[in-house]
């Protein structure tokens, strides 16, 4: 493997003679004047490539002209200008098509004169379609209910000098992966240690919408870029290089969200994004490194369907949903007394809710084409002899992701345990519990990956909980949609009957209601505990209620289980948390637990009082 260092000067010499001996003219000067000038090693060659260290992240051979090009910027580079010099294709498979990026970077970089003339009747047939003036960032937002989708996802969309932001094209990266016809054990495997390649696509940006939005529920967050057009055709020219080229895909590290930061510094390389995430990249959170970037100057929303159903519950009751419900599947008509009963504005919204069930049930796979077309025809020709609604109805715009809390998470504050004055601490990668401040977050939704929490008391520090993985989904069924609540934690904690940090695994399902206020859940959580050296089979039987209502500023949440041990053993957990967000990153915590203990002989209660500062950065 070659690697590039910083030649020595008592290489340089030879180097130069060797090049000089391999090219002539136009091209020996160039040569000469990259290997003089060390160009290889700038940055924006860098860029081109994806080199991070000592090598290129793409690994599809089609991507590079030098047969060691991914592992030397230097070789490929003089590859490079060596094939732009000597093309034996003059149309769309010369390298100044397949590479117009590197070619314009290094005809300006090296002053390049005499390039042959290639005709790219491709590259500028689609550059005309697509006209690049000006890019955004979108954010399709997480789908409850979907793990796949429970960091959200990001990609680019090149706008167009046209008016109308829907006949753009998008930028997308994706895993070459079906997780709907992929086992879920073996999809959650690869994507987390690899196995998949990943690949940019350009399409239609109502394709990525009706893809998102419609099909998968998720609302849709723009936020448009301060990109020029210079800088954005600059974007565009490197899109077209790497697209459908083929690189490893990982879902916390080289995803789709880390893909686009390549794409953004490609357009403006003053900008260093990459360089801001450790291991974890989080969707949101590359939004918020393009924020702190100075790259996002406004944001829009759209609201998905099912946000688009929801808002019907403003201004129908519960008889009205039921009705829309049924003529969204065909199971009454516009003749029934009920219906025909209702004030003209009811009958109007009935029908607007009832349409966009049905494109919901047909997105769902529930109803035949035949039968959705069926229906909307006669839905929508009906809705239309009804006339203009006085009232029209539009999903209230929800708190912006980007003034959320950011994903990393520090925890230190005080209290007492079993009446002892405590100090508490902990620190957490990733990226949004029950208990944070909700505001900019999905409802009913955690995700927590390796979170630690610790106490000390009297000179001892103790592990709290040291937890792996953590999701939780709480839906809230209403009168428009009933669904299945599930939740299942990885990790170590103390809520075994010992007092001991224990390692468990548990996975569980339940119901959840809300309203405005807040909601309502009950779950079954079986799990197995570590302990004794040997599995404990174990179940919470667990009901909780999150008050999120009067604030978005304050939450509380509260919860009790019921734990049932193998062997019939019981115990009662109650825990409780108030959450006060001071400011976007800061908030302020109490918390309170009561733990019944059995251990040595003996029962006891263990209750805990804290008040914790919690900072997210």
């Amino acid at each position: 493997m070659q690697q590039d260092r910083p030649i020595k000067k008592s290489l340089l010499p030879i180097l130069l003679l060797f090049v000089t001996a391999l090219f002539s003219g136009d091209l020996e000067k160039a040569a000469l004047k990259a290997v003089e000038e060390g160009v290889y090693e700038e940055r924006y060659w860098s860029l081109l490539l994806h080199f991070d260290g000592e090598k290129s992240e793409i690994e599809d051979p089609a991507f590079f002209i030098s047969p060691n090009g991914r592992f030397s910027k230097k070789d490929e580079l003089l590859a490079t200008l060596e094939a732009l010099y000597n093309e034996t294709r003059f149309d769309d498979n010369s390298t100044a098509c397949r590479f117009p990026a590197r070619k314009r970077w290094l005809k300006e970089r090296l002053g390049l004169n005499g390039l042959p003339q290639v005709e790219c009747r491709e590259y500028e047939e689609i550059l005309e379609r697509v006209d690049p003036v000006s890019a955004t960032l979108v954010f399709p937002s997480a789908h409850i209910n979907s793990p796949a989708s429970m960091f959200g996802h990001t990609f680019l969309r090149v706008n167009s000098s046209y008016n109308s932001r829907l006949l753009s094209y998008a930028v997308n990266y994706a895993a070459d992966a079906d997780p709907s016809k992929e086992n879920g054990v073996i999809f959650a495997i690869k994507g987390l240690f690899g196995g998949y390649y990943g690949r940019y696509s350009l399409l239609p940006y109502y394709d990525k919408l009706k893809e998102y939005r419609d099909t998968e529920n998720r609302d849709i967050w723009e936020y448009d870029l301060d990109l020029d057009r210079n800088e954005t055709l600059r974007m565009f020219e490197h899109i077209w290089e790497v697209k459908d080229v083929r690189s490893s895909y990982y879902f916390f590290t080289d995803n789709c969200s880390y893909e686009m930061l390549w794409l953004l510094e490609a357009a403006r390389p003053e900008v260093s994004l990459r360089e801001r995430f450790l291991f974890e990249v989080i969707p949101l959170e590359t939004v918020h490194a393009a924020n702190d970037s100075g790259l996002v100057t406004s944001s829009g929303y759209r609201p998905s369907k099912r946000s688009r159903i929801e808002a019907y519950k403003m201004v129908l009751d519960e008889e009205d949903i039921d009705i829309s419900k049924r003529l969204a599947v065909g199971e009454t008509d516009c003749e029934e007394a009920s219906f025909a009963k209702r004030s003209l504005d009811k009958r109007r919204h009935i029908l607007e809710a009832a349409i966009e069930l049905t494109q919901y049930r047909y997105q769902k796979g529930e109803l035949e084409k035949d039968r959705y077309l069926e229906l909307f025809h006669y839905l929508t020709s009906t809705r239309a002899k009804l006339g203009r609604s006085a009232e029209k109805v539009e999903p209230a715009r929800p708190p912006d992701p980007l003034k959320s809390h950011r994903a990393r998470r520090v925890l230190l504050g005080a209290g007492t345990l079993k009446s002892e004055g405590t100090l508490f601490f902990g620190i957490r990668t990733a990226y949004h519990d029950l208990a944070d401040p909700l505001y900019g977050f999905l409802r009913g939704t955690q995700i927590e990956f390796l979170n630690i929490e610790g106490y000390a008391q009297k000179s001892r520090v103790r592990l709290q909980k040291a937890t792996i993985l953590s999701i939780e989904s709480i839906t809230q069924s209403d009168r428009f949609f009933t669904e299945i609540s599930w939740r299942t934690n990885i990790g170590w904690d103390r809520e075994y009957l010992d007092s001991q940090s224990r390692f468990g695994f548990s996975v569980g399902a339940g119901y959840g209601a809300g309203n405005d206020y807040g909601y309502l859940y009950a779950m079954v959580d079986p799990q197995i505990y570590a302990a004794d050296s040997r599995a404990v089979a174990a179940v919470d039987l667990a009901m909780g209620a999150v008050v999120d209502r009067y604030s978005r500023n304050t939450n509380t949440r509260v919860e009790y289980k019921y734990k049932l041990y193998e062997g019939g053993v019981g115990q009662n957990i109650v825990t409780l948390s108030q959450n006060f967000r001071l400011k976007q990153n800061l908030s302020l915590n109490f918390r309170y637990s009561y733990i019944e203990r059995k251990e040595g002989g003996r029962e006891y209660d263990e209750q805990t009082f804290a008040i914790l500062g919690a900072y997210y950065f």
